[in-house]
């Protein structure tokens, strides 16, 4: 796996038996959260369920009174905290299976429909199979820059790629829209290398999911209000407008600040589990806070451990973190993670330094680490 620079020290060796030592502690860990699963977890997600469900009818409710503004403000909050936790801690996470042993219609990944405009089935093969199974691989995972960015120096620049700040600021006020046109691949399209009966089944279901939340957000619910139909419409636009700066903020924060990794198809080709776990540990990021904040961000604030177990109940990631991370330091693995400040920081430095020319950025010096694989030293990137 091509390295990009190396420290003085020179870069870590991870053997073949290491890499499947790996991969067998942290398939034991798995076996064994998977085992204790029970009541503790149901009454964890029917308890986050009432909350948003709890959040989203005082939201309404305060609505009415919005010609006063605490009660706007106050509704807005609500309504922004229940689309939050409904899209984050919900929804995503139901879609990817991790309550699916309950056998639960409501929270069944095949059936589940999150308030958002982007259909659920979509974004199940976009992000749960196309993303999860090939993390951070150019030409295979659209996560690395969602076809817009430019997150990572192995992507070519052009002159459009100045507005790379301005793309990102874009994309984060709009971002349900973008997870919605991201199965669509809309630069290939641009490209020719997609036409009409190639996404015709895409639009569709688009057009069909995102007419229904147009209506419910900008029509329905104003209307419900009477003579406050303009005073809830802007609280619905306000509050959606909350939910894609936050979830952006979060997303980018686990996949995009500095030390995240990137992989080519031909260094991952053919790779074994204990392989596959590495370049989950070595392409992800978390980030720390308390039980809340953490709650808030669908756990996605623990993305190492989401990404090695993505169907695993998200309310065991700050439970199984501290292993992880003492499997990392005991086999010299990088575990990135800092706080929200940092990471943010960190994802906005480098959108702003990838829209230059190459050769106004400078190397920096990063460790690496080499993977022995099948007799060859496979190195990675930190």
């Amino acid at each position: 796996m091509a390295i990009l620079t190396e420290t003085k020290e020179g870069p870590l060796v991870l053997s073949i038996e290491q890499v499947e030592e790996i991969g067998r502690e942290l398939d034991a860990l798995r076996a064994r959260i998977t085992a204790e699963l029970g009541d503790r977890d149901r009454e964890y997600i029917y308890s986050v369920i009432k909350a948003q469900r709890g959040f989203e009818i005082a939201g309404r409710g305060l609505l009415y009174l919005g010609f006063l503004p605490p009660f706007w403000l106050a509704g807005v909050a609500a309504l922004s905290i229940s689309k939050i936790l409904d899209n984050m801690e919900i929804g995503h996470n139901v879609m990817h299976g991790q309550w699916d042993w309950m056998r639960e219609p409501g929270i069944n990944s095949r059936e589940f429909e999150w308030d958002t405009v982007c259909p659920g089935d979509q974004w199940r093969h976009s992000h749960n199979y196309m993303h999860h199974t090939y993390t951070n691989i150019h030409g295979m995972d659209r996560d690395i820059g969602y076809g817009i960015l430019r997150v990572d120096e192995a992507q070519s620049w052009n002159v459009l790629r100045l507005g790379n700040p301005l793309y990102a600021f874009i994309l984060m006020l709009a971002f349900e829209w973008g997870v919605m046109g991201h199965d669509l691949e809309v630069e290939n399209i641009l490209r020719g290398k997609k036409k009409w009966p190639e996404i015709k089944a895409l639009v569709k279901g688009q057009a069909r999911k995102a007419g229904r939340q147009v209506l419910k957000d900008y029509v329905v619910f104003p209307a419900l209000t009477g003579p406050l139909f303009l005073s809830t419409l802007a609280a619905n636009f306000t509050a959606n407008i909350v939910r894609n700066l936050w979830t952006f903020s979060i997303i980018f924060c686990g996949h995009f600040p500095t030390g995240v990794q990137t992989f080519t198809e031909e260094e991952t080709a053919d790779e074994t589990q204990g392989e596959w776990y590495v370049r989950q540990m070595l392409g992800s990021a978390n980030i720390t806070g308390g039980k809340l904040f953490h709650i808030m961000s669908g756990n996605l604030s623990h993305q190492i451990e989401h990404h090695l177990f993505p169907d695993m109940p998200a309310n065991r990631y700050p439970e199984i973190a501290p292993e992880v991370e003492a499997l990392c330091k005991k086999h010299g693995l990088p575990y990135n993670t800092g706080r929200f400040s940092k990471q943010i920081g960190s994802v906005w430095g480098k959108l702003f330094k990838l829209a230059l020319p190459p050769f106004l950025m400078k190397n920096g010096q990063q460790a690496g680490v080499i993977v022995m694989r099948r007799g060859q030293a496979s190195e990675v990137g930190v």
